[in-house]
């Protein structure tokens, strides 16, 4: 694991108690002291800190789309996006079959580290340097948030639109995946018989790729 200087500047806090940093960055294939009870804390106080966050920023925004703007700040897509600017994968540590898959560049475990590092810095300097932190991380994601936008994500609007015109889910259903473990690429079909919509998407995650083939199956259902 390379050292963890950098990675304390990036995240604009120095660790009075490192063990808590090495420990967040532990994944259970490592060690018994992993990193999993740290990832517990720190997903409530990231949720807690992003609705305050939203709250402030958006006065006029209803607690339903407050509601989708935090859920969409917290997905894992959203979370590994941040974790890979932070090189995050490049600190942790993993057990010897996680390394070979490539395992440090995994959604999943990328966006589990980045949250048990928000609850190693809360254990370590409290609440408030936890929220400056996570304001810093996320400023970029929340500058993005268009609040005349629904809020919804690609398969909930679709979820919506279908429901909307008594017509039953999409299916949706891995065609392909592409790349080595630590760099895959995955096309999914989204499929709604009724309508004669089939279409596909691609992404960096299996999540992702469903995002991205509801997208489109949403724009066949509103084009014209």
């Amino acid at each position: 694991m390379k050292s963890v200087e950098r990675l304390q500047d990036a995240l604009g806090h120095r660790f009075s108690r490192l063990a808590l940093l090495s420990q967040a960055l532990t994944h259970r294939s490592h060690s018994v002291c992993h990193n999993e009870r740290l990832e517990f804390l720190g997903d409530s106080v990231l949720n807690c800190v992003m609705a305050a966050l939203l709250f402030e920023r958006f006065p006029d925004l209803r607690e339903g789309e407050l509601s989708r703007q935090r859920a969409n700040l917290v997905r894992q897509d959203a979370l590994a996006e941040i974790a890979q600017m932070l090189g995050l994968g490049e600190y942790l540590r993993l057990g010897e079959g996680e390394l070979k898959s490539g395992g440090g560049q995994r959604p999943s475990i990328l966006a589990d580290g980045l949250e048990a590092v928000i609850g190693a810095v809360f254990l370590d300097a409290g609440f408030d340097v936890a929220r400056q932190v996570i304001a810093r991380l996320c400023r970029v994601q929340i500058e993005r948030i268009d609040p005349a936008a629904s809020g919804k994500d690609a398969k909930t609007e679709l979820q919506e639109l279908l429901q909307a015109r008594k017509l039953p889910l999409p299916t949706y259903t891995l065609l392909l995946t592409r790349g080595e473990a630590h760099a895959q690429t995955f096309e999914v079909e989204c499929a709604i018989p009724a309508l004669g919509i089939r279409v596909a998407g691609s992404g960096g995650s299996r999540r992702g790729a469903e995002q991205a083939a509801a997208k489109a199956a949403v724009a066949r259902m509103t084009a014209g």
